[in-house]
């Protein structure tokens, strides 16, 4: 009798300690809903009687000017992808935080894998996904230079799976009953790094965000590109296709279009990225997530 007591006794001086244990003071996440790394496989399972689709973002881990962290592209792909699964009812599933960036190997930190690499990873992790039951998969690409890798990827699902795949960036696209207007006001060249991008930092993961080291950065480029750079200001698509074709390119290729051969921060823009606001950063996101939403609904409307 005397021992259960002193057992009764040992757990309730235990249990206030156990409450009140100090816990890691780096965790300030919050569980979100339909985001893979935060689930259990009963919440899969559960998730999986209401949708059978999937959102991977396809990142990268490269230099992104003094403002912005070198996982810009990763948290601004994920983050975007959590909104839209607060909407509607699609799994989350980030794979892999590199991709393919080269041409930003003069910068400490980044990251680049080859596209025989990326494609495989992502085609395999479908691949483990669709043993589970999903069969519909949004490719998020969240940086440029993954453009044609997704492209591979979605088609080797649709070729040599069950599963269907789309660049969610076109189903965007499909949404808008018109081409977006252009803003008013001068034009700008403004790319990896830029107002845009660090704007949309501001808004997705402003702790992460150093604003206040921004620098104007002095392009250059090999004289027949700095001839058709106007064109491409102008909004030539012509212009851009060929200008975006051989810019931002590894240093090795011997083009003179690598970050650092254009770049002197690394960000390629004409405006200085302190005009950056966390507004912006909301109009652009907005815009994504409400086009992505109309593209998930439309595609479950064509295909319960």
């Amino acid at each position: 009798m005397q021992t259960r007591f002193l057992k009764a006794l040992a757990m309730a001086v235990a249990l206030p300690t156990q409450a009140t244990a100090q816990t890691n003071p780096l965790w300030h996440e919050q569980k979100i809903k339909n985001y893979l790394p935060h689930m259990t496989s009963p919440e899969v399972r559960d998730l999986l009687t209401r949708t059978d689709m999937v959102i991977i973002p396809v990142a990268s881990l490269e230099q992104h000017g003094p403002q912005l962290p070198i996982g810009t592209d990763y948290l601004n792909g994920v983050e975007r992808a959590k909104l839209v699964a607060q909407r509607t009812d699609v799994l989350v599933a980030p794979i892999l935080l590199p991709g393919q960036s080269p041409y930003h190997m003069d910068f400490p930190g980044t990251i680049t894998l080859s596209t025989a690499t990326i494609q495989q990873v992502y085609f395999e992790a479908a691949q483990s996904l669709i043993r589970h039951g999903f069969r519909r998969f949004l490719l998020l690409n969240s940086h440029g230079g993954n453009q044609y890798i997704t492209r591979l990827v979605a088609d080797r699902i649709n070729q040599e799976t069950e599963g269907v795949a789309v660049e969610l960036g076109e189903g965007v696209a499909a949404t808008r009953s018109a081409p977006p207007s252009a803003p008013e006001g001068p034009r700008y060249f403004d790319q990896h790094g830029g107002v845009g991008e660090t704007s949309s930092a501001l808004y997705l993961a402003p702790s992460v965000v150093a604003l206040e080291r921004s620098q104007r950065a002095r392009l250059t480029f090999p004289a027949h590109m700095t001839g058709m750079f106007p064109h491409v200001v102008a909004g030539d698509p012509v212009a851009r296709l060929v200008f975006m074709a051989e810019g931002l390119k590894p240093r090795e290729t011997g083009k003179g279009t690598s970050a650092a051969e254009m770049s002197t921060t690394g960000v390629w823009s004409e405006r200085d990225p302190s005009d950056a606001t966390a507004e912006q950063g909301r109009r652009a996101t907005e815009a994504f997530v409400d086009g992505a939403v109309r593209f998930i609904e439309r595609w479950k409307e064509l295909r319960p």
